[in-house]
């Protein structure tokens, strides 16, 4: 449990001691003033109940909320802005934390890149966050790295709601509706305006409530060892940066329109020299030049700057700009010879699930069976089947199955696949009868 009163009960409880009044702007509406919806619905939260502090930028304000945190009790609440859309980085922005007797506090990182000092501060502490895979390697990079966590989406999905929003959580768990119209905000931008301040403090504002109320649901359906595993699983793993791919012009969208080696080598081109501009201005990749423009580009294959920029996605002012650097990209892959083009992609592992009936009836017939296995397991216990088994993990075990198919030598190759213990105890038995050809089981 939390150490910090239920928001509901502790905003009453605010008012009714000795302290003085903060002024209205930094409290937000009464609960007891607050205009109940007439249909009985959710109570907006508007402003954090100890107001929107002002961010922290200097050295010393970081040396305060070190303090304030490592005198504080119970769980902290956390969370990152990120400017995903605008930057080409995923760095964070803005971190947000919370605890019971230490307050909201609102870091920017750009002057503070490093909060080592602040980790070290509740590195003993359990670290709550909402989808925590989403911020776990941005807050690693500024030196916050979890030892114990709790992730409010992730149990939310193991305890089975349908909507795993944490604006969706605290209305239907709390009683309390969450704005989210900042979510994709620029948080790079400087000076943040007071009403995304409001909203970020608002972001882990109810995150130790929300966890207390799904703990109890975790440990009422009898899942809270099932938790502590996916949780324990995040530390190990969700700070690590995500995998390089080999060729990652192949994921521009739309290429799957661009016939042949020679147009492909054009999107190729263009998708390194926008990368490098991206970089070089720390802006997202789209806003440089749209997937569209490539796409479109690769299939006329322009020669000259009129022609370019009368393609879909090439009208802007600082698309323009760059026409010199977009058709020598496209005369680069004009000059390619023919051993330099791209070739067809070895595919890692299993092919496209639709290609196995043709590819392999007999593995396509595993993988069904194998399915019906997940979802009817998944059905029973009230889970996501993504959550119940990686849908990868499923695959490469209906591709390639054990040579000898028992429940140990399932469980052994998933968890090779980063299986954990409670899904292989739900899982092996039946996953082990479906590999095995229906003429060979009877």
């Amino acid at each position: 449990m939390t150490d910090e009163p239920p928001l509901r009960r502790r905003a009453v409880e605010s008012r009714t001691g000795d302290e003085p009044p903060l002024p209205s702007s930094a409290v937000p509406e009464p609960v007891d003033a607050e205009p109940e919806p007439t249909d009985g619905g959710p109570v907006p939260l508007i402003a954090p109940r100890d107001g929107t502090p002002e961010p922290v930028a200097t050295e010393a304000e970081l040396a305060e909320v070190v303090a304030r945190f490592a005198a504080g009790t119970g769980p902290v609440a956390l969370d990152a802005e990120r400017a995903s859309g605008y930057r080409y980085s995923q760095r964070a922005y803005l971190v947000q934390l919370r605890r019971a007797g230490a307050g909201t506090a609102l870091i920017d990182p750009l002057p503070l890149p490093d909060l080592s000092l602040l980790d070290a501060a509740i590195a003993d502490t359990e670290w709550v966050l909402h989808a925590a895979s989403q911020d776990l390697a941005c807050l690693a990079e500024v030196g916050l790295r979890p030892r114990r966590l709790f992730d409010t989406e992730l149990a939310a999905r193991l305890a089975g709601f349908e909507r795993v929003g944490l604006a969706a959580l605290t209305e239907q768990l709390l009683g309390f509706s969450l704005e989210k119209h900042h979510s994709a905000a620029d948080w790079s931008s400087r000076p943040l305006p007071e009403s995304w301040l409001t909203y970020a403090a608002l972001d882990v504002e109810m995150l130790t409530d929300l966890r207390d109320a799904l703990d109890a649901e975790l440990a009422r359906q009898g899942k809270s060892a099932w938790a502590a595993e996916e949780f324990a699983a995040l530390v190990r793993n969700g700070a690590r940066p995500p995998r390089v791919r080999a060729e990652p012009w192949r994921r521009t969208s739309g290429i799957h329109r661009v016939r042949g080696a020679r147009a492909q080598a054009r999107v190729r081109s263009l998708w390194y020299a926008r990368d490098q501009i991206a970089l070089r201005r720390d802006s997202a990749p789209g806003r440089v030049l749209p997937d569209s423009a490539i796409v479109a580009a690769a299939e006329l294959d322009p020669r000259d700057e009129r022609t370019l920029l009368t393609l879909p996605g090439f009208g802007g002012r600082s698309v323009r700009r760059l026409a010199r650097t977009w058709l020598a990209a496209l005369d680069d892959a004009r000059q390619l010879p023919d051993d330099a083009l791209p070739a067809t992609p070895v595919v890692e592992g299993p092919p496209p699930p639709h290609r196995w009936a043709e590819r392999d009836p007999v593995a396509a017939g595993r993988l069904a069976r194998c399915r019906e296995v997940v979802v009817r397991v998944a059905g029973e216990h009230a889970l996501p089947p993504e959550n119940l088994i990686a849908p990868d993990s499923i695959r490469r075990l209906a591709w390639t199955p054990p040579d000898e198919i028992t429940e140990a030598t399932v469980a052994e190759v998933l968890r090779g696949y980063g299986a954990r213990e409670w899904q292989l105890g739900l899982l092996t038995g039946g996953l082990a009868e479906a590999l095995v050809p229906p003429s060979v089981a009877g």
